[in-house]
């Protein structure tokens, strides 16, 4: 069934009231819609969700994705949609631009402003489109046999730069017809190139090819020329090897720009194409957990120049226009836009709200004008756009919200009510909480509490770890997919997210705190973080669990097999239970040799320290593992270790294998495989924590 065009959906009310056998409150749908609901995981996965905001060039419009979930395709699917930005009251409301079968994405205006360009993949393939934004139906501009990847406008608005995926070469497909499918591992690497339209003729030339592939990419001011990254092959393990080079349109010649050793990407360049930024590690070796640095350098060659030492998180490069090169960064669990002076070097934060997180920022050509993506603790994602113009004052069409002059705070205003969506729903409230770690670290997180907490009563909880470890959760609701957050607090849980060493947002040192500290570490922080919470006299301390995904499914693993007594539950999603077995089987080795310092032949020591399946005849905490069966980045092996471990240990377990994850298969990317997980962990946790009437998961022995 296709989306339909409104943003609310009406929600029935509710009541809620204490059940004996949980402890928990649970809700009850009554007639009655002025009272409360408490969401069910299928609400929570079918909410919809703003994303990709881009601005107009004259900043009247702004074009943005809503993502809403097709049950029947099992697929999350997204249209465009536009936005006014004209001052007045009512504001106009946003209108649905495209309606098409599966998505419709990345959208992106012509240097006048007068066609949107987007990438669809309704014929299966993503390919480019263009519509008029004000009238008329979509044109497939593209029909690239691999699909597009990722494109962009000339400056002129008569070409687009696009890249896409080689197709399986004539010997490939001569093999394939005479053996049947095989890989052979890290040599049958196909590369993705760098291609131009005409917008009219549609002509395409091809701009790279060679034995590389090209990442992201930003057309030179005079259109002239395109910058571009590029890695020796397309596995995440070669990210380090990643160069920036130029290549000249007119004849497709390339020249080499930054050739340095370990990471350079995201080029983009200055207003007069006489430099250009980038992303860098500055040939640092550990770049997977220092800070990223952006740099500049002359367009025509010459050493870089680092802009952002005095920045102490990782920058991400969002343009560089007139009134400054603009970039993105955590903050503890907010993130903004910030503007870096690359004369002088100082930073100035422009998100004009405190405690915020801020995303998906565009800007138009001039900077005076940003849309982005803004959350807080009480509301999820809506699309804003700012002013921020230098000099005089003006607005889009002349009248208007008045743009500040540089230095001041930016006005903003809101374009979408998607939290109108769970306006009856009951929820819970966010708190930001610290607390120090055994060896004395500074530790933050997230405390979900529910609406009537009552600090007088000690409450269940249960620990949700981020994925990284330079992952970071935030101070913002509704953010379950996994684990289901969103339904054991107004059921009378608490929920605690830690930002365990490692985690970003809190600069370089932090970051590297579990350098050869992996687990170990990770597992202080998350111990001292329950401890303090039953400090406060708020946590019952027999009614306490523990699950992550990834990172946090390895540091759930790491803690079910050194707390026995801590935990009533665990659950363990993608998590690494042997780094031996991780390191030989991941897509990422590189990850493993930077954060342990060796490979396991140089140093098993390090890696039997910090594997769980180490001590994992100290295990006694039921434990559900739940894998995906294609996973590359966190390969199956890992959850077979740890189940066959807790099995010849007699540990109450379960292992879930999941069919169908997209993309490199280390989590759920669909909505039933989301709502798979979610459903087992609340099972899971009904019966070994809240010790419900649930049917016992039994383990096979």
């Amino acid at each position: 069934m296709k989306k339909t065009l409104l943003f609310a959906w009406a929600i029935v009310g509710g009541t809620a009231m204490l059940d004996s056998d949980h402890g928990l409150l649970v809700a009850q749908t009554t007639p009655i819609a002025s009272q409360k609901v408490a969401p069910t995981v299928d609400q929570i996965l079918s909410l919809k969700r703003v994303e990709s905001p881009e601005v107009s060039p004259d900043g009247r419009w702004v074009a943005y994705t809503v993502r809403e979930t097709n049950w029947d395709e099992n697929a999350y699917e997204t249209e465009i949609w536009l936005a006014d930005t004209a001052p007045g009251s009512p504001t106009p409301a946003p209108r649905q631009l495209t309606n098409a079968k599966k998505s419709s994405q990345s959208p992106a205006w012509s240097p006048d402003g007068s066609k949107l360009a987007f990438i669809s993949d309704r014929t299966d393939k993503r390919q480019i489109y263009l519509i008029n934004p004000q009238a008329g139906e979509s044109d497939a501009l593209t029909s690239i046999e691999e699909g597009v990847d990722r494109f962009a406008w000339s400056p002129d608005g008569r070409s687009i730069a696009y890249t896409a995926t080689e197709p399986k070469s004539a010997a490939i497909k001569d093999r394939e017809k005479k053996y049947g499918e095989y890989e052979v591992v890290e040599q049958d690497y196909r590369m993705t190139h760098l291609f131009a339209i005409d917008v009219a003729a549609r002509a395409t030339r091809t701009l790279t090819s060679g034995p590389f592939t090209v990442g992201s990419f930003e057309w030179s001011p005079d259109g002239k020329s395109i910058a571009f990254d590029h890695r020796v092959n397309s596995s995440p393990a070669s990210s380090g090897s990643a160069d920036i080079s130029i290549v000249t349109v007119a004849d497709a010649t390339v020249r080499k720009l930054v050739t340095q050793e370990g990471p350079d990407s995201r080029p983009v360049w200055s207003p007069d194409g006489s430099r250009i930024a980038f992303e860098t590690s500055m040939a640092n070796p550990a770049y997977y957990y220092t800070n990223r640095l952006i740099a500049t350098v002359p367009a025509n060659g010459g050493a870089p120049t680092v802009l952002s030492s005095s920045f102490d998180e990782d920058p991400s490069i969002v343009a560089w226009k007139p009134n400054g090169l603009f970039f993105s960064a955590s903050q503890g669990t907010y993130s903004s836009l910030y503007r870096l002076d690359p004369r002088t070097k100082t930073v100035t934060k422009i998100s004009p709200v405190d405690q915020t997180v801020n995303s998906g920022f565009s800007m138009t050509k001039d900077g005076s004008t940003y849309a982005c993506l803004r959350a807080d603790a009480k509301a999820m994602s809506e699309v804003f756009v700012g002013y921020m113009a230098s000099g005089v004052s003006r607005t889009p069409q002349g009248a208007g919200l008045t743009r500040q002059g540089a230095g001041r705070t930016p006005q903003e205003k809101k374009l979408t009510d998607m939290n109108a969506q769970v306006a009856s729903w009951m929820t819970g409230t966010l708190e930001v909480v610290s607390w120090k770690s055994q060896d004395g670290a500074a530790i933050g997180g997230v405390l979900h509490k529910p609406i009537d907490f009552d600090p007088s009563r000690k409450y269940p909880l249960l620990v949700v770890i981020h994925g990284g470890p330079t992952g970071v959760s935030r101070a913002v609701p509704l953010t379950s997919t996994i684990y289901p957050i969103d339904v054991w607090v107004p059921r009378g849980a608490l929920v605690v997210e830690p930002n365990y060493r490692g985690s970003a947002g809190y600069g370089e040192k932090f970051r590297a705190l579990n350098v050869r500290n992996l687990g170990v570490g990770d597992a202080w922080d998350v111990l001292s973080g329950v401890d303090s919470l039953i400090a406060r006299g708020i946590v019952d301390p027999a009614k306490v669990g523990t699950m992550g995904w990834s990172q946090g499914g390895y540091i759930s693993a790491f803690l079910a097999t050194h707390d026995a007594a801590r935990f009533k539950a665990i659950s363990v999603g993608a998590g690494i239970s042997d780094w031996t077995t991780y390191y030989v089987n991941t897509d990422i080795h590189p990850f493993t040799r930077q954060y342990l310092k060796a490979t396991p032949w140089d140093d098993p020591e390090i890696y039997a320290k910090t594997s769980p399946i180490t001590y994992i005849k100290q295990a006694k905490t039921p434990t559900l593992i739940q894998h995906g069966a294609t996973d590359q980045r966190v390969p199956l092996p890992n959850a077979y270790e740890l189940y066959q471990g807790l099995q010849d240990n007699k540990v109450p377990s379960k292992l879930i294998v999941y069919q169908g994850f997209g993309g490199i298969g280390h989590g759920p990317s669909k909505p039933k495989s989301h709502r798979a997980t979610m459903d087992h962990n609340i099972e899971w946790f009904d019966q070994y924590l809240f010790q419900s009437a649930t049917k016992p998961a039994t383990a096979n022995r």
